[in-house]
């Protein structure tokens, strides 16, 4: 076997592309396009539906089966209404057991009650004997609840489709007097969601049979297609006796919050009678002013604007009623509070809180796509306007004020703030608290760019108002919400008041966990708004605050101070560096000590970033002095250790270019990272001692480098593929390092008490040994290790790194026992190449394989009669697993005929 002698000068001159000076540089932004205009033509071809180029005619909607009552209702509930019931669900989280003072009869067919213990009843009732009536209280799992509703839901569907409506009423009829009980206020809205969803179904069955009637004969005949805007006139009598029918039924239930559930429940069936439906809002909103508990009154009111959106259209009017009943209510409970014994207090509030989703809800509704001039009526029919033209003084309550306020158009919030302000001031019922409304004013107020002058105005009189706040939580929350305004319009005198103000109560009082929210908030948006970080330390109290801080949201402050300091250019400022490294260290720390797992490595790559772009300039010494800090302080962080490697290695290299080479510290560094590098995970410590095997080769240390290369080969005993490398990529990687060990092996001399081939033999002997290297894997590496071989046997190597190093062909020159290591460990490596090639499964990889592997031996040798019957068994195994017009396959035979002209007929009839 004789290696194939090469001449790189000659090869590279051979292969360089000719140079011709360009008109234009290849950086200059191209000319723009010619603008084209595509025109489409429609071949008749309907396979294809573009949703974009429809027209009207493609948009025809298909009528729905009148047969088919279980699909899906012509009254879809919106998005609003599902988001806005699953967060009402969320927001009173229901407990395992219900208690209840007495069982309907329509949960306790399946659902199993009760009876508590006579010890527990005696106990909970020396807590509550309000809670307690004569008749014993029985409990209920919640799921046992939801199942059995779920229960009725289906069989209220049985009934109808075997023509049993009666039933379906009658079941209809007890799941709404479900709502009558409010013995238990937190369950009360996720049972309101759960029989509201049977009621919606119930009145899509009916809206569903009266529009067949109306559409259609007893005997099946189409009668008409009522259109989307149909009117009164357009409906048969048979179907107007039908929904008649329904509305008396309905009518003739005797309990009165049951039987307006229901009628709106059938609302949109009025169409059927009326020619304007919504007149019985009005009718139904005089109704629900008859039910006395508060809680069911709002909820119905509740319903009955969810009901209302099912209409074409209907005035507000009904809405804004709904409104001011509920305030009168809300009036009514909270003077109640003041006549009554503190203990009642609690559940007073627990009404409120269970009333504002109804209050949000219908806010919500008002204000949705009124004109300017309809919010003026709206405010003015809640008594807010004078002469639908400025607020008035009047008062409001706290929590309907609250809501308003976050619907309102920021129009006219802008334009009547100081009135609003008014209201927020003499609002002071214990509904919500007044503070709540003053943050939400500023969130508002910053929707939209208003005067100076005005924000100013305003400003001063909240600042009055909170300067009298002893609640640093209430402080803070309010002036959090108008930091963005103070910082928009530039008013630092009152920046360095709010910083003054909440380092007193933070000094006074301390700062408790739920005030760390919005502590965090107001700092990150200081942060946001400077681009300097000295600007940012530099304001009055700045520091003192952040000393107070802790937990979470001391986590997040810091990492923005991190991230702005890592912004722009390199830190160089000692007493900056120290107060970021403390900073980092404190990131750290609360990690290991709240045993947090870094998911995203934003902690890490924030650290590793601040390490990165610390710069002592010309003071090598101190910049390791600071990486070997980092390593003893930051020791959890794997990415921070190859930062700090890749750190050590560029120092070193910073240190070559200096005119006074220090080798001692270079030394140093590539000592640093040889210690370091082991506590780095087995994935990554390969590319790592290779590095820094590079480095310490530039710098003359041999010795060294051999170390760390003996180190990265030996560090690939402890990589096992199951664990390390579990992405294509991965291998890949790791495939591309070792090639890369080979390229760099050509630069690293020998050492004479050892064999010449002592590191490329290692190299090999692992590879072999390791049973995780696939066959793909090892032909990948074992033509590098060949490719290797070949060049260390040339006369001249193509390249050196350092000239003061002599290379194998200085040391080994005209040295036959090194050319014959040569030879040797090239036979042993290309006979386990071949195994490996037929040992590959997938036959279009092992063609491929079989290419790679012929190419490698006839780039690397001279073809004698055995390698030129090894490269035709390749080249027949690529052309029985490749096509024969592979082009890879064609330019290995080209390439073979070129290398060994004898063997041309024997593969061209092979590639045929």
């Amino acid at each position: 076997m004789e290696f194939r002698p090469r001449n790189y000068s000659a090869e590279n001159e051979s292969h360089a592309l000719p140079r011709v000076r360009a008109d234009v540089h290849p950086l200059t932004a191209p000319p723009p396009p010619v603008a084209q205009v595509n025109v489409v033509v429609n071949r008749g071809n309907t396979d294809f539906f573009d949703p974009l180029r429809r027209t009207d005619d493609d948009a025809k909607a298909t009528p729905p089966d009148p047969d088919n009552l279980g699909q899906a209702a012509n009254h879809q509930p919106t998005k609003e209404w599902t988001s806005f019931r699953r967060l009402l669900m969320q927001r009173f989280p229901v407990s395992k057991m219900v208690s209840m003072s007495s069982m309907p009869d329509v949960l306790m067919r399946s659902g199993k009650s009760h009876e508590k213990s006579s010890t527990s009843m005696h106990l909970e009732e020396l807590d509550d004997p309000q809670r307690f009536a004569d008749e014993g209280v029985k409990v209920i799992t919640w799921q046992e609840y939801v199942s059995r509703l779920h229960e009725l839901k289906e069989e209220i569907t049985r009934s109808w489709l075997s023509e049993d409506r009666v039933t379906s009423l009658k079941l209809s009829i007890k799941v709404a007097k479900l709502l009558m009980d409010t013995s238990v206020c937190e369950f009360y809205p996720t049972l309101f969601v759960l029989v509201t969803d049977i009621l919606d179904m119930v009145g899509d069955l009916v809206w569903q049979r009266i529009k067949r009637k109306a559409e259609f004969a007893e005997d099946g005949a189409l009668l008409c297609n009522l259109a989307e805007s149909f009117e009164a006139s357009d409906i048969c009598a048979d179907a107007k006796e039908t929904c008649n029918n329904w509305f008396c039924k309905i009518g003739a239930v005797q309990e009165l919050l049951p039987r307006i559930y229901l009628e709106l429940a059938i609302l949109p069936c009025w169409r059927f009678l009326l020619d304007q439906p919504a007149d019985s809002l009005q009718r139904l909103v005089m109704m629900t002013r008859g039910l006395g508990d508060p809680v069911a009154s709002a909820y119905c009111r509740l319903y009955m604007a969810h009901c209302a959106q099912k209409l074409p259209s209907h005035d507000i009017g009904y809405l804004v009623t709904c409104v001011n009943d509920i305030r009168v209510i809300l009036l009514q409970i909270l003077s109640a509070n003041r006549r009554t014994h503190e203990n009642v207090d609690h559940n007073k509030k627990l009404q409120v809180s269970l009333m504002e989703p109804t209050i949000e809800y219908i806010m919500k509704c008002i204000f949705n796509g009124l004109s300017q001039r309809q919010v003026n009526e709206v405010l003015s029919e809640l008594g807010l306007m004078k002469n639908q033209q400025d607020f008035g003084s009047v008062s409001c309550v706290s929590i309907v004020l609250h809501h308003l306020l976050n619907e309102l158009p920021i129009e006219v919030v802008s334009s009547n703030v100081l009135h609003i302000l008014h209201l927020i001031e003499f609002s002071k019922d214990n509904s919500f608290d007044q503070h709540m409304n003053y943050r939400l004013l500023g969130f508002r107020l910053y929707e939209q760019k208003s005067p100076v002058d005005a924000v100013s105005a305003v400003l001063d009189k909240v600042f009055q108002v909170i300067s009298q706040y002893d609640s640093l939580d209430e402080y803070l929350k309010v002036v959090d919400a108008f930091t963005d305004l103070i910082l928009q319009n530039q008013m630092d005198n009152l920046l360095s008041t709010i910083l003054e103000g909440i380092s007193q109560r933070a000094w006074t009082g301390g700062v408790t966990e739920d005030e760390m929210p919005s502590l965090q908030s107001l700092l990150v948006k200081l942060m946001s708004h400077f681009k300097c970080l000295e600007d940012v330390f530099s304001l009055n109290r700045f520091p003192e605050i952040l000393d107070v801080m802790y937990g979470k949201s001391q986590d997040v402050v810091f990492l923005h101070i991190l991230n702005m300091a890592t912004r722009n250019g390199h830190i160089s400022d000692p007493t900056s560096i120290q107060l970021l490294f403390e900073i980092s260290q404190t990131l750290h720390d609360n990690m290991e000590f709240m045993n947090v797992k870094d998911d995203d490595g934003q902690v890490a790559r924030s650290i590793s970033r601040f390490v990165h772009m610390v710069d002592y300039g010309a003071e090598l010494e101190h910049q390791l002095a600071f990486l070997v800090d980092c390593r003893g302080a930051f020791g959890r962080l794997n990415e921070l250790k190859e930062t700090l490697v890749h750190s050590s290695n560029s120092l070193a290299i910073q240190a070559l270019k200096c005119t006074q080479k220090n080798l001692s510290f270079v030394k140093s560094c590539v000592t640093f990272s040889e210690v370091t590098i082991p506590s780095i995970s087995a994935q990554r410590q390969f590319d790592l001692f290779l590095e820094t095997a590079e480095v310490a080769f530039l710098g003359g240390l041999v010795s060294h480098s051999d170390g760390l290369i003996d180190s990265a080969i030996s560090c690939l005993h402890t990589l096992d593929i199951i664990d390390g490398l579990r992405t294509p990529t991965d291998v890949e990687g790791l495939v591309s390092s070792i090639r890369k060990l080979c390229g760099f092996l050509i630069m690293v001399p020998g050492n004479f008490s050892l064999p010449g081939t002592y590191l490329p033999n290692n190299l090999f002997t692992l590879i072999s040994s390791q049973s995780w290297f696939d066959p793909k894997m090892r032909t990948q590496i074992f033509s590098a290790i060949i490719l290797l071989l070949t060049t260390l046997s040339q006369k001249n190597l193509p390249y050196h790194a350092n000239t003061q190093i002599p290379g194998n062909d200085t040391l080994y020159y005209g040295d036959s026992s090194y050319k014959q290591e040569l030879v040797s460990l090239s036979k042993l490596v290309l006979e386990n190449l071949l195994s490996a090639v037929q040992q590959e499964p997938s036959q279009a990889v092992r063609g491929t394989m079989a290419l790679e592997a012929c190419n490698c031996i006839a780039s690397s040798f001279m073809l004698n009669d055995e390698l030129s019957s090894i490269c035709l068994t390749l080249i027949e195994t690529a052309n029985s697993c490749l096509s024969a017009q592979d082009r890879y396959l064609q330019s290995t035979i080209q390439l073979l005929n070129k290398q060994s002209p004898t063997l041309s007929g024997a593969t061209v009839s092979t590639s045929v």
